[in-house]
């Protein structure tokens, strides 16, 4: 099974996939460093020839030409002042000792490392040194009179034989210039040759050494890879008795080992949640007929439960009525509180089935305006409103999002119908309701909340008011079965929200509350939230 990966192979077996690695990077890195060192060696000896071709070489051939010249200019103004008298021709003698004596100090810097040449130019000085002392000079320093009238033809013969002896040596410094010239030309091809080669060489030792990487990633860690990848693929399909092997250097193996290690731990699970699944079947079943007890449960509360009450209800008003004139004072109040008892035990019941139907019995969901709702809320509210002289402040609209409508209906209609309740004895009721986007990191919620002026509650019972059936105040001082927050509170987590007092509010209570907006009118939203920004 393991044949065709690095897994079979004890020394492929034996190190990591990364110390293969890196011993190819270190193979890279030697590489490297011998060919940079070759190369700069190469590179240096190429820089030095050319800098001494185009530094020293050509520039002294340059020299030479300039020196050459010099001197003929000196020849030419010699033999014409010799032959007319004329001063002016003197002035290319002169210029041309100036400039002979320049390109002399220039070639012999330029000579510095070159012996022969040195030895040409010495000749060429003591040649031009001979012919200024035994003809130019003088020449030159003769009267005009003198110059006019022509030199005797012994010392003109003499003059021309040291100055082709002058040109003889110019010949061959000129020559062994060109010599020199030609064979640094020579050298810095070699140079270049040789440079083309190292550098061709170290290309390709780092193209056979990403050939070696590439074949060595394929053998140790692709196809081992994908060996795990096939493997993992069949267990996934459901093959879970197919075992996968330790393939490839020993952390690929470690891999394979833990893959394997986890298929047999998922057979293991596997074979034990089939046993539990027996269980939670048994459980389903269970509650799906507690379920159903439950149901009916709210069937016998909502019709036979109550049945008993208003009969009891029913016969101490009769009894009152027929005869209450025989009754005292004291059993007139007992009927009353039977009466009383009967109706708030009705009350209670039908609370208790609105609470427990929130979230279980449930019309569906639909995008909801919740101006509508609001609108509903207040109408059914409109005679508390009236008799209490409230004051409702809304904005000028609410977002739409997704949510029952009668739960909504019923959560305004309790936090509303709370804030008129609990209102302070020495002021009308005003109800503030505002909304916003909600936080930052969230474009899904809206934050409301509903402001009052009432007594307000304080901050030790922020949370008891939400729990069922707890009350802050006495029955004769604000009736109601304690009830109402704690269905407000399983409204809001049903539409995915949460709601709490904020306790940093003073002047009556503020409850806040947020909801999920409808993902269409998100646009909407965040348009709103860049205009409150």
């Amino acid at each position: 099974m393991t044949s065709g990966f690095g897994g079979s192979s004890p020394l492929v077996g034996r190190m990591t996939a990364q110390g293969w690695f890196q011993l190819v990077f270190a193979l890279m890195i030697l590489a490297v460093i011998v060919g940079a060192a070759t190369g700069a060696q190469v590179i240096a000896h190429t820089n030095r020839v050319t800098d001494r071709l185009l530094t020293q070489t050509r520039p002294a051939a340059t020299e030479a030409a300039r020196l050459e010249n010099a001197l003929v200019n000196q020849e030419t103004g010699i033999r014409g002042y010799a032959s007319t008298g004329d001063r002016q021709f003197l002035e290319p003698y002169t210029e041309g000792r100036q400039e002979q004596a320049r390109a002399a100090d220039r070639l012999r810097e330029l000579f510095a490392g070159h012996p022969e040449l040195l030895i040409d130019l010495t000749a060429v000085e003591q040649a031009a040194q001979r012919w200024h002392a035994d003809y130019a000079e003088p020449v030159a320093t003769s009267s005009p009179a003198d110059a006019g009238s022509g030199v005797d033809a012994p010392v003109a013969v003499a003059g021309k034989m040291l100055f082709d002896e002058l040109r003889d040596r110019l010949a061959a410094q000129n020559d062994d210039l060109a010599a020199a010239v030609d064979r640094d030309t020579a050298d810095l091809a070699s140079v270049r040759t040789t440079r083309t080669i190292v550098l061709s060489g170290i290309v390709a030792a780092f193209l056979l050494t990403g050939v070696l990487l590439t074949v060595l990633v394929r053998r140790l860690v692709v196809a081992p890879l994908r060996y795990l990848t096939e493997s993992s693929q069949r267990v996934a399909a459901g093959e879970f008795g197919s075992r996968i092997a330790a393939v490839g250097p020993s952390d690929i193996a470690l891999v394979c080992e833990a893959v394997e290690n986890m298929r047999h731990q998922i057979v293991t699970e596997l074979e034990s949640s089939r046993i539990q699944e027996d269980v939670l079947q048994q459980q389903a079943e269970e509650l799906r007929r507690s379920n159903a007890e439950l149901e009916q449960f709210a069937y016998v509360a909502s019709h036979d439960l109550q049945e008993p009450l208003r009969k009891v209800a029913s016969f101490c008003q009769l009894l009152d009525k027929r005869y209450g004139d025989q009754l005292d004072e004291r059993g007139k109040q007992y009927i009353d509180f039977a009466v009383d008892g009967a109706k708030r035990m009705q009350i209670l019941i039908n609370d208790l089935l609105t609470f427990s139907r929130v979230g279980r019995v449930s019309e569906g969901t639909e995008p909801v305006e919740l101006d509508q709702t609001l609108d509903d809320a207040l109408s059914a509210l409109s005679a508390s409103i009236e008799e209490s002289g409230a004051r409702i402040e809304r904005p000028e609209s609410l977002p739409r999002l997704v949510g029952e409508p009668t739960l909504l209906i019923m959560l305004w209609q309790n936090l509303i119908g709370n804030a008129i309740k609990f209102r302070a004895p020495d002021l009308a009721p005003i109800v503030r309701i505002s909304c916003a986007p909600g936080a930052e990191d969230d474009d899904h919620d809206w934050q409301f909340s509903v402001s009052d002026n009432g007594i307000g509650v304080a901050a030790e019972f922020a949370e008891k008011v939400f729990v069922i059936f707890q009350r802050l105040h006495p029955r004769d001082a604000y009736g109601g079965t304690g009830i109402g927050l704690a269905v407000c509170k399983k409204i809001v987590e049903f539409h995915g929200g949460r709601i709490w007092i904020d306790t940093d509010h003073r002047d009556g209570t503020r409850l806040c509350f947020t909801l999920r907006a409808d993902a269409s009118a998100l646009p909407t939203r965040t348009a709103q939230k860049e205009t409150t920004a």
